[in-house]
């Protein structure tokens, strides 16, 4: 490793919250409430994740999101530089997603990037990760070089992973999504109908937020894990608000669950294994979780 190296590092709150430096360049995708079982409350979480830039200088750049209610007032304690990007407010500066296309905003002209159709990934989150990413390599790399990189990404493994198809049904680990936020944006990415495998380790999160996105998403929930009861509490109180019906079945472990999902999903559907919830209950992580789920389904 030399001075002129580039380091890319992916900080979570439990590691920044003792830190007292910040990097050159910081990016805050989005703040919702996680890890409470680490944090005393989500006051302290969100304190912790400002520490990504509160020591930065004049020099700083900090990237975040316009859309979240939170890291949109970051800019008023940042030291340097501040570009937002946002998938729902046409920016005069920053970074946004518009009419399916990504475009870059400079005092109110828009210069046209990317088609979202050009894109392999899926789901409005990840178009709004490549605002986020352009943004923070807009000094570093040459502006060509990123959208070819772009285009010919597909994904890191564990989110939003196709696994395989059978039988009409394809099956993807979403095992990386170990909060209600993350899974909400993976049952938004798609427009088939769902069979969602949910639940896992208790972070003492709110399932509430949820519900809905289930109630509106899913054909067939399958749940385990320590969360299992309060997703469904929290679906079933949306059910009877909404006056809807809705499969939901309990097991004990990531076999029984694919092999429940194997039993009812219908071509044309998709089955989506994304927990909403940490891993620690039956896996050592998310990768070994997500391992493991693929291992089952390759064996269908």
């Amino acid at each position: 490793m030399s001075p002129e190296d580039i380091i890319i590092l992916e900080l979570s709150s439990f590691q920044l919250m003792g830190m007292e430096v910040s990097p050159d360049i910081s990016v805050i995708t989005n703040i919702s409430p996680n890890h409470l079982n680490i944090h005393k409350d989500y006051e302290e979480y969100i304190e912790a994740k400002k520490n990504i830039f509160k020591y930065q200088n004049e020099q700083g750049i900090l990237i975040i999101n316009y859309d979240n209610e939170i890291t949109k007032t970051f800019n008023k304690e940042a030291k340097g530089k501040v570009i937002y990007f946002s998938s729902k407010t046409k920016l005069e500066d920053g970074f946004i997603v518009d009419n399916n296309i990504i475009k870059e905003s400079e005092a109110g002209i828009r210069k046209h990037i990317l088609n979202v159709k050009d894109i392999k990934l899926r789901g409005v989150h990840n178009f709004e990760n490549i605002c986020a990413a352009l943004a923070a390599t807009k000094t570093l790399v040459d502006s060509d070089v990123a959208y070819e990189a772009i285009k010919d990404f597909q994904g890191v493994e564990h989110r939003l992973e196709l696994v395989r198809e059978i039988d009409g049904v394809k099956w993807y680990n979403d095992s990386v999504s170990s909060s209600p936020t993350r899974t909400i944006a993976g049952l938004n990415s798609y427009s088939e109908e769902i069979v969602l495998i949910a639940g896992g380790y208790d972070k003492n999160l709110d399932y509430t937020p949820i519900a809905k996105p289930i109630v509106e998403k899913v054909k067939t929930l399958i749940l385990i894990g320590q969360t299992s009861g309060k997703i469904y509490e929290a679906v079933k109180t949306e059910l009877e608000k909404q006056n809807k019906n809705l499969n939901i079945y309990m097991c004990d472990s990531l076999e029984d669950s694919v092999s429940k999902a194997k039993k009812y999903a219908k071509p044309g559907q998709i089955v989506l294994f994304s927990p909403a919830s940490a891993s620690f209950d039956m896996f050592k992580d998310f990768a070994d979780r997500g391992e493991k789920f693929k291992n089952l389904v390759n064996k269908i």
